[in-house]
């Protein structure tokens, strides 16, 4: 037996898409409370699409909902970030190897390209590079894989219109995603995975930089031996 999803009701997907925006575009910062009835009256319509606005994007990773405080917007810290892109880093760089070894079409990869380049805000730029980095990995063949990372492709566009709002290093993000797309079209699926790799994980060492633990007395002379470097350093 074939299930196939409910559609979300137009005045649902109209709330959702105008909160998410607004999560995206900070006017909705991180840790603001979401109220039903303000929303409701705010958008002119009943609290049951408001309810079911929130709950999806709950299921997307934008909203946290709590028997207690209710849906409030989900805080971006390092240890979030770190998850999303952990996530990230294991599974797209395979995908898109897969889709360029599939020599799979990649048109819509240069259309959400185009898109990110002319956006109007943070928001339509980090929908716009979700799209791009989706349309690389959708047609890897396993729509399982694909299925994965879309789970947490909202919460990577929070994880981006965060980084950027407090450092705006887009347009060496682009200049890598133009880099990933020329070595995608060009066929060489390793190369390609291999700046995907380095892209991700260069992305979120630069926004959420780990800490390095300071250096005690102890530490620098090693109970007698020569200086240890400190820790988490090669």
């Amino acid at each position: 037996m074939t299930f196939t999803p409910t559609p979300i009701p137009s005045r649902t997907q109209y709330v959702l898409e105008a909160i998410k925006h607004a999560i995206l575009t900070a006017r909705l910062p991180p840790g603001q409370a979401l109220v039903e009835a303000e929303l409701a009256a705010q958008f002119g319509v009943s609290k049951t699409p408001v309810r079911e606005a929130l709950k999806t994007l709950a299921g997307t990773g934008l909203v946290v909902m709590s028997q207690y405080k209710g849906a409030v917007v989900r805080h971006v810290d390092a240890a979030m970030a770190r998850e999303v892109y952990d996530v990230r880093l294991l599974l797209e760089p395979e995908a898109l190897r897969r889709s360029v070894s599939r020599r799979a079409r990649l048109d819509t990869a240069q259309e959400a390209l185009d898109r990110a380049e002319s956006a109007a805000d943070r928001a339509d730029r980090s929908l716009a590079n979700r799209d791009f980095h989706r349309a690389l990995y959708l047609p890897c063949g396993n729509p399982l894989l694909a299925r994965m990372l879309d789970e947490i492709r909202d919460q990577a566009a929070l994880v981006s219109t965060v980084a950027w709002a407090a450092v705006p290093t887009w347009e060496r993000e682009a200049a890598e995603h133009r880099e990933i797309l020329r070595l995608a079209l060009a066929g060489d699926a390793t190369a390609a995975g291999d700046a995907l790799h380095h892209h991700i994980a260069s992305f979120v060492r630069r926004a959420f930089p780990e800490e390095v633990p300071p250096v005690s007395p102890a530490d620098v002379s090693g109970g007698g031996g020569g200086p240890v470097p400190p820790r988490g350093r090669a």
